[in-house]
């Protein structure tokens, strides 16, 4: 018998509405404070499948979330490309070579390097219960694309953005790479037990219409397409953060089963706007969920009510905050599970 969020990504609308959070295992939880100092730094304990495994089970243990997501990064799939990646206290991820610089021929691939998450895909499926569902997950093209080419996170993607319009050739041969080889990912994923994946497309708010088609939708499109010939049952979530009023365009066109929302998106007006019946998800803004009190109250219940009439995940706008309460975790899934239509 499947879970209730597999069933819900699948289609159905049920009397129950399925929750998890983006970056649910992480460090607003004590324990994962207490496993990272122990194991230490952020991609040690990525690859060490033991520990990543103990991971992504703990929030499912303290909360009992309806789904359980891969603890992993969105650029493992660089560094399997061969670029060299660290993650620098207080800086983020560094990747080198930086590709505004460097061709993309230059790299020489490390395939091997996927091979620990697919370990812990499989070490979590056998340890979690059959009414839980499992998330895979990768990076959206464009996404991966604007670390890979600035070789770090920037505010406005600006290195991408101009390599994109100077030399588009260029920049769709990297998109192509990085669309190949997250199909190999995801499929691995699958294979290994996740029942789920989510593309994340964090910075494709920053593209404009005619950009967003070509680097955001045609690629996911070609991703879910290559997925859905090896595995048409495993639901694809896409979330185009920053999307938009391009989101509608965004769910009709990539062929994704459901659509995540961010905290910027008027619930009310997505239920009009996306394909009648696709399942939603999303999308309390995570500062909200950080400060709690009656509004948390008010906004959980808006959310819930304006999608009744159709499949939803409760899920944040983004990734839960490192400094938001237990507390008001615990809260918001009493709101969520006493909700009813």
């Amino acid at each position: 018998m499947s879970g209730i969020l597999l069933r819900t990504l699948r289609g159905e609308n049920l009397p129950a509405r399925p929750v998890w959070l983006m970056r649910q295992a992480g460090r607003y939880l004590p324990e994962y404070r207490a496993l990272r100092e122990q194991k230490g730094g952020f991609l040690a304990l990525v690859y060490d499948t033991d520990a990543a495994a103990e991971i992504t089970l703990q929030p499912i243990r303290r909360f009992g979330f309806d789904g359980a997501i891969l603890f992993s990064d969105i650029l493992i799939v660089p560094h399997a490309m061969g670029q060299d990646l660290e993650f620098l206290a207080g800086e983020g991820p560094h990747l080198s070579p930086a590709l505004v610089d460097t061709a993309l021929g230059v790299l020489h691939a490390v395939p091997e390097r996927l091979a620990p998450i697919y370990q812990t895909v499989a070490k979590v499926r056998a340890m979690l219960g059959s009414e839980r569902t499992l998330l895979g997950f990768a990076g959206s093209p464009w996404t991966v694309a604007t670390y890979m080419v600035a070789g770090q996170g920037s505010r406005d993607q600006h290195d991408t953005r101009a390599m994109a319009y100077r030399d588009p050739a260029a920049f769709q041969g990297i998109i192509d790479a990085i669309t190949q080889i997250t199909v190999t990912y995801l499929a691995g994923q699958i294979a290994a037990g996740a029942e789920a994946v989510q593309l994340f497309d964090s910075w494709a708010g920053s593209l404009a219409p005619s950009e967003f088609e070509r680097w955001v939708i045609a690629p996911n499109a070609a991703i879910v397409a290559a997925l859905k010939a090896r595995f048409p049952d495993v639901p694809v979530i896409g979330f185009p953060k920053g999307a938009g009023e391009k989101l509608p365009s965004y769910a009709r066109e990539t062929g994704v089963d459901a659509v995540g929302l961010d905290e910027t998106i008027d619930p009310l007006w997505a239920a009009k706007a996306l394909p009648p019946q696709m399942p939603v998800q999303g999308n309390l803004d995570p500062l909200l969920l950080l400060a709690g009190g009656e509004q948390l109250d008010t906004q959980v219940r808006t959310i819930l009510d304006a999608f009744a009439e159709r499949p939803h995940v409760f899920n944040l706008g983004h990734g839960i905050g490192q400094h938001t309460p237990i507390a008001h975790v615990e809260r918001l899934l009493t709101l969520v599970r006493a909700w009813q239509a």
